[in-house]
């Protein structure tokens, strides 16, 4: 049989000539989406605290603000746009941070001071991707860091008990032992005291922690403790675990008259949901006194939005108070003096005339 080398080497070379094509289109899809067709340079990714993303608190009000940015410049969840990745554990934050660098998002968000090492490990060893650090700061170039001056704001709460209790012994819950969450006990404490002295009136505080951020049950009885002991609002920094006092309250409450209710203040995020409750007559009704806010969702949005301008502020350290409400108390159910109570202490932090403690005293 004779061959016709001639075609030969002109199939031969077709063949080369399709396979460097199917290079260089290989290699440009690479920053592309395949389901939305945007590029990966604006690609954003939440990995969570241990807690999860419909925590009701850090990491749900932070996925709201990502997706706030994708719908502002049209990106969908997945990649090349926007995503989370949960973590119920320490030994997930490197491994979900991983898995999102290798996802090709540009910019990690890390929602917690439980992520630190790991943000700061992954930030070293990826100078290319940009990180957001809420909650805590790491000097990096690559890193924005994002605080709260959550004294100030627990202030407010405190000074919403020390005017809304009628049996004159408020609690606080926290979570675990941290500096952050010393911050919200120092700030609610000095808040009760001076709400109360301001009133002309001696208030108790039942103070104890959980141990962690997630044991819902243990919160639950530690409530039922605090309320046994006629505490009748209760301000919880406790994330998940602190829909245990919420727990607690509905079951106290749902036996009562709604005029005779016990409450509870929220933490991180609108918490008013979780206090919606039928009384003992039937009346709808609802216990959540206020939620002390921290503007996280409003600070990874305005962030995202920095980055796809080209305006990433890597090496920064960005600190929220409550003067332009980057930490802050919702109205919620507060009577008219409690509010204007609240309303007068808050602009007394902002004047300077009054400086709250970031430490509890011993």
């Amino acid at each position: 049989m004779r061959m016709n080398f001639k075609r030969i080497k002109r199939a031969a070379a077709s063949v080369l000539l399709l396979s460097a094509v199917g290079l260089v289109l290989a290699a440009c899809s690479g920053k592309k989406n395949s389901s939305n067709g945007k590029t990966t340079e604006h690609s954003i990714a939440l990995v969570t605290n241990n807690t999860g993303v419909d925590d009701h608190s850090f990491n749900q009000s932070a996925w709201e603000g990502l997706q706030k940015y994708g719908k502002k410049y049209g990106l969908k969840k997945g990649t090349g746009g926007y995503n989370y990745f949960e973590s119920s554990s320490a030994s997930d934050h490197v491994p979900n941070i991983e898995q999102a660098i290798n996802a090709k998002y540009q910019t990690i968000v890390g929602v917690g001071y439980e992520l630190t090492s790991a943000i700061k490990s992954e930030a070293k060893k990826h100078p290319k991707t940009n990180f957001i650090m809420i909650d805590n700061t790491i000097n990096a170039k690559n890193v924005v860091s994002a605080t709260f001056k959550s004294q100030d704001s627990s202030y407010l709460a405190g000074i919403a008990a020390a005017y809304t209790t009628k049996t004159n012994v408020v609690g606080f819950v926290g979570g675990a032992h941290s500096v952050i969450i010393d911050m919200f006990d120092a700030g609610f404490t000095q808040g009760v005291k001076d709400g109360a002295k301001a009133q002309g009136k001696k208030i108790k505080i039942l103070n104890q922690y959980v141990g962690n951020f997630t044991s819902t049950d243990k919160a639950k009885t530690i409530a039922q403790s605090m309320y046994a002991n006629k505490a009748d609002v209760i301000y919880h920094a406790a994330a998940t675990a602190g829909e245990g006092v919420f727990s607690e309250a509905k079951a106290i409450n749902q036996k009562r008259s709604a005029a005779n209710k016990v409450w509870v203040i929220g933490v991180d995020s609108d918490q008013s949901s979780l206090g919606a409750y039928t009384d003992k007559n039937g009346k709808k009704s609802n216990f959540t006194l206020t939620s002390v806010m921290k503007g996280i969702g409003k600070v990874c949005y305005d962030i995202a939005v920095k980055t796809h301008e080209g305006k990433f502020p890597g090496g920064k350290h960005l600190v929220y108070g409550v003067k332009g409400n980057g930490t802050y108390v919702l109205k919620g159910n507060m009577n008219a003096k409690s509010w204007k109570a609240v309303q007068k202490a808050k602009q007394a932090i902002i004047a300077g005339k009054v400086k709250v403690p970031t430490t509890p005293k011993s």
